[in-house]
């Protein structure tokens, strides 16, 4: 059965770096959408990152120019590398995948997901 685990969450100051990891142990996600997504209290799960079946990355406007998203077929995992990181990147970021080559930004869209890692930036 497919599943997602998340790792490399924690607390950094502003302008700070993060590197989340996602891996699916023993199941290859190869031909699938994934992506990360984060929520805050109180607001939607929104798409920080997603990558297609031929590897068509798209970032959210608010993150663009400040996060590197790569996957590693071989190894089944899906890293993204946080960078200048602000206050408001605070949040749960959560790994999800879909089935298909095409990726949505809409998390209804993912049938898999992670438990989730803590990212915390203070100011």
């Amino acid at each position: 059965q497919a599943q997602l685990v998340e790792s490399g969450g924690g607390s950094v100051q502003s302008g700070g770096s993060l590197r989340l990891s996602c891996a699916g142990p023993g199941y290859s996600y190869r031909g699938y959408c994934m992506g990360w997504f984060r929520q805050t209290p109180g607001n939607e799960r929104e798409a920080v990152a997603t990558i297609d079946s031929i590897d068509n990355i798209n970032y959210a406007d608010s993150v663009k120019g400040r996060v590197a998203l790569s996957r590693d077929n071989d190894k089944y995992t899906l890293n993204l590398r946080l960078s200048s990181l602000r206050p408001e990147d605070t949040g749960m970021y959560y790994c999800a995948a879909a089935r298909g080559g095409y990726c949505s930004g809409s998390p209804d869209d993912y049938t898999y997901w992670g438990q989730g890692t803590q990212v915390t930036v203070s100011s």
